[in-house]
């Protein structure tokens, strides 16, 4: 599903040259679940921008869903976004003035798709928001938000997930709850997770760890 081969990135000012990730490779498989860990600033949501093709890196590869994504302009990369991944965001990203439902079915109209309705209201009913569909974000809790994102992110059935920080804003049962039902989510759709996180139990529960220090990559 993804592979990276020795991908490197670097920022540049006027000044100075700084390296973020250094010839780090790796493959995930179909299904899989990787957590990426480190400390703050270590290259974690860096190394995911680049693996869903969101940010191209200095020097390597990536191939994500069989294409090289240095191969594809950045409208075409967009397209297999659209296409085949979901994303989950630490802040939600939810937009104000659109409710619930609106919120989930947002990537399949951007897709070009009309909008399914009645998915987007099941999927709300399968992470417990069933009655909040007509909620603005407004109306809903930091819980009942990021559970709107989960749904949002399987509204097109991704090949796909990638999640930076999914629970870094919920306390401790709410984190829980979340996590439970994006492995739920992932299990009943076969989705490939690449989560990126500080916490301990989250990355516990997936296939593989890999830790990111000094810009390189280790199993944990």
């Amino acid at each position: 599903m993804i592979k990276a081969v020795s991908v490197s990135k670097k920022v540049t000012t006027a000044s100075s040259s700084l390296t973020i990730l250094q010839d780090v490779s790796l493959e995930v498989e179909q299904g899989e679940t990787i957590a990426l860990v480190g400390v703050s600033g270590a290259g974690k949501s860096t190394l995911m921008t680049l693996l869903a093709g969101l940010d191209i890196p200095s020097t390597g590869e990536i191939e994500l869903l069989g294409q090289s994504l240095s191969q594809l302009d950045d409208e075409a990369r967009a397209a297999l976004r659209s296409e085949a991944i979901g994303f989950v965001f630490q802040n939600f990203l939810l937009i104000p003035s659109l409710n619930a439902v609106e919120n989930v079915m947002l990537p399949a109209i951007i897709k070009g798709d009309v909008g399914d309705e009645a998915r987007a209201s099941d999927l709300l009913k399968l992470v417990g928001l069933a009655g909040r569909e007509t909620h603005l974000p407004s109306q809903l809790s930091g819980g009942e938000q990021q559970r709107v994102a989960l749904a949002r992110a399987f509204m097109t059935r991704p090949q796909v997930l990638f999640a930076d920080e999914p629970t870094g804003n919920l306390d401790e049962q709410t984190a829980a709850n979340i996590i439970d039902l994006l492995f739920a989510l992932n299990r009943d759709h076969g989705t490939t997770l690449v989560l990126v996180t500080h916490d301990a139990v989250l990355a516990e529960r997936c296939d593989r760890t890999l830790r990111i220090q000094g810009g390189k990559v280790e199993v944990a």
